[in-house]
């Protein structure tokens, strides 16, 4: 049998062993939280300077594109105008600008203006008078220089049978111009002032009623809408340049206007020859 101190002896060790084994468990969790919190530690700071170094190259690749974007927008901008022709919108743009036909056109109702402000001012109006005529002197001179610089030549070199045309606009501007150059020294107070005056409206009139009704339709036969708009730049571009003042060009012209101007009407050549003394 065993003995009673062996008995309390085994009795000792059955009841430590349940508590040795509980705080056995409790040292192993603790230590197994332990290393689940450094794990999760070293994760997130994993995680973390990953982040940082995700936001390092995104900031440097934005910079690298924010440096590049204007160098590669200058190079798209020559390369698609290199590339591509003119937009809708410049096209419409400029088929929006009146043709050739239209600007002189145009020219000829501003005169027509002109003229008729001038025809309802009063024997007294001698500043609005002057005025006026030094408008009509401008606008006609740029007028005629664009046509005679731009329209004639491209007319007889494009249109059939329009050289006797042509030749005789010429002679009218040159009637027209002298008369300009006689009134720009002219006192409104002169009593031939309204007289010229009223001489060089009536050649003006007869000259757009015959440019209007013959010359032009025959430009609108023998050009095309794209070679008018284009004929329409040249005349803009020239008009820009053109001199306000008579362009007379060579000396001794008043005799062969006179001779031209029969063909107009025998009141304006009786006018013509009582202002200058030509019979």
């Amino acid at each position: 049998m065993p003995t009673k101190s062996a008995s309390r002896s085994a009795t000792k060790t059955t009841k430590r062993t349940p508590a040795r084994k509980a705080t056995r468990k409790r040292a192993t969790g603790v230590t197994k939280a332990a290393k689940q919190t450094a794990k999760k530690s070293a994760r997130k700071a994993t995680k973390k300077a990953t982040a940082a170094k995700k936001a390092t190259k995104k900031s440097v690749g934005r910079t690298a594109r924010a440096v590049k974007a204007p160098a590669r927008k200058a190079a798209s901008r020559k390369a698609t105008t290199a590339k591509k022709p003119p937009s809708r919108k410049a096209t419409s743009a400029r088929s929006r600008q009146p043709d050739a036909i239209a600007l002189l056109k145009d020219d000829h109702r501003e005169v027509e203006q002109l003229f008729k402000r001038f025809e309802k001012a009063g024997d007294s109006a001698e500043r609005e008078k002057r005025r006026l005529v030094d408008s009509m002197t401008a606008a006609l001179s740029k007028h005629a220089a664009i046509e005679e610089q731009v329209l004639y030549p491209w007319a007889r070199d494009h249109v059939k049978g329009v050289d006797d045309e042509v030749l005789e606009a010429f002679e009218e501007h040159r009637i027209v111009k002298w008369l300009l150059t006689e009134l720009t020294t002219m006192a409104p107070s002169d009593q031939r002032f309204d007289a010229r005056v009223t001489v060089m409206i009536e050649l003006v009139r007869h000259h757009v009623k015959e440019e209007e009704s013959e010359l032009f339709p025959d430009l609108r036969d023998a050009a095309g809408r794209t070679e008018l708009l284009e004929l329409g730049d040249r005349l803009r571009a020239a008009k820009r340049t053109a001199p306000p003042v008579p362009d007379l060009g060579p000396v001794g012209v008043v005799g062969a206007a006179v001779e031209h101007a029969r063909d107009v009407g025998k009141g304006v050549v009786d006018r013509i020859g009582a202002l200058t003394g030509i019979e």
